[in-house]
């Protein structure tokens, strides 16, 4: 995939073909959106741009685009190119670590093996730990000529503000539009249909529960499946012990954070939709509504509870988030908070 395919419709690529034109690419850049596999894909196009042995060139003969079919290309979609490195959270606690940033800057200050530009990719960059932030500061604040820094985030609001203020920031997508998602919307509707109805029940309660936990099953093999069919592993036969382990640690690091963002961004549609059960106790008109398809369930629930309940209901899904974010046994969290819900 080139460019020429995206710039039409995103205004941050448009804006990184006209620095390439001009010849003003920023040496560190944070990609930040909704969708991880879109933040790769730009990542990977600027790379195979900066390296591509037959790109399209303006006039003054600077490269705005890739042919998407030299071997330059075809290794780094392959990510096999010496000179395009990508680092993402490992171990079980899913961060970037300071020993992996070390690693990263023994090679970048190399002179690039046989391409115009050494480019490195940090996917996850809300995951660098304050050590391996702090490792990386002086060099993401003055790089080695010829080099690109690209940081990835789902979660830009997590990246720490000493990496935000070196950066250039690009956003690609829109976090509202992820949350009217056909697939997301159809469960919701799901969840708000069936909390409409009578549920004082505590057997009421864990059937929402057990709505939710489907769901996430659900999430996370995909997630598995996705992913699997991405990596390296999938695409090379004979790899070496040592590059097949850092693999499959990243392989499973990454399982783990998009089904982490994956389920955020479910909860947080859960959390609009009682924002909406909240106006409605508050008698607040359908324009402030998130989900006004959704707005006779969410009436149902409002004619039942309080104005107070309906507040508390969202600070304990925002307090259920924060604990699924400290590591805590992902059931034991929602089964203490989605059953304390008022419906």
């Amino acid at each position: 995939m080139s460019f020429a395919s995206l710039a039409q419709t995103n205004d941050s690529v448009a804006l990184l073909q006209r620095s390439l034109e001009q010849g003003r690419l920023g040496h560190a850049y944070l990609f930040h959106g909704a969708d991880p596999d879109e933040l790769e894909t730009v990542a990977r196009m600027l790379a195979k741009t900066l390296n591509c042995e037959q790109p399209r060139r303006t006039h003054d003969g600077l490269a705005v685009d890739c042919c998407d079919a030299c071997p330059s290309c075809r290794k780094i979609d392959a990510h096999t190119h010496p000179d395009v490195m990508w680092l993402r959270p490992e171990s079980k606690l899913r961060v970037i670590r300071i020993e992996q940033i070390r690693t990263l800057l023994q090679t970048i200050y190399l002179k690039p093996t046989h391409a115009p530009f050494k480019v490195a990719i940090l996917a996850g960059a809300d995951r660098l730990n304050v050590q391996a932030a702090n490792a990386f500061l002086k060099t993401l604040e003055e790089p080695p000529a010829d080099s690109v820094l690209i940081l990835l985030s789902t979660e830009s609001q997590r990246v720490l503000e000493t990496i935000l203020s070196r950066c250039l920031r690009l956003s690609f997508g829109s976090e509202s539009a992820r949350h009217q998602e056909p697939a997301l919307l159809a469960w919701l509707t799901r969840f708000a249909e069936m909390a409409g109805r009578e549920r004082r029940s505590l057997l009421g309660r864990y059937q929402l529960l057990s709505l939710v936990l489907e769901k996430l099953g659900e999430l996370k093999q995909a997630t598995e499946e996705t992913l699997t069919k991405r990596s390296p592993l999938e695409q090379h036969d004979d790899i070496e012990s040592t590059l097949k382990d850092k693999w499959e640690d990243e392989l499973s690091a990454a399982i783990e954070a998009e089904y982490r963002r994956q389920r955020a961004e479910l909860l947080t549609c859960l959390q609009w939709w009682l924002r909406d059960v909240w106006l409605q106790t508050l008698r607040l008109g359908r324009e402030l509504f998130a989900y006004p398809s959704l707005s006779d369930a969410a009436a149902k629930v409002a004619e039942r509870i309080s104005a107070p309940d309906a507040m508390n209901n969202l600070q304990l899904l925002e307090r259920t988030q924060r604990l699924l974010f400290s590591n805590v046994q992902e059931a034991l969290a929602l089964e203490v908070g989605l059953l304390k819900l008022k419906f």
